[in-house]
């Protein structure tokens, strides 16, 4: 899978639907994993940029996407000196 640059929130909406699609999986079926409505997950997909970190990271995990963090301009990395990057 590519790596993902995101610079703004407002990019997360269309991420979370590619992922998501990519997947093979529905809003109803994440909705389900979540413990939410389809419309509920529904407006978060098309809200993103306002959900929770934790939110965010229990839909990354459910879609199997790893966050991860570095400084602009470091070059990418799959290993942190400290262990894995999750």
């Amino acid at each position: 899978m590519a790596d993902f640059t995101v610079h703004t929130a407002q990019q997360l909406p269309a991420l979370l639907q590619g992922f998501r699609k990519q997947a093979g999986l529905t809003q109803a079926a994440i909705a389900m994993r979540l413990g939410v409505t389809q419309q509920t997950f529904s407006a978060l997909e098309r809200n993103a940029e306002k959900i929770s970190a934790d939110r965010l990271l229990q839909v990354l995990n459910i879609y199997g996407v790893e966050l991860v963090l570095r400084q602009a301009g470091a070059p990418p990395s799959r290993q942190s000196p400290s262990g894995p990057v999750w």
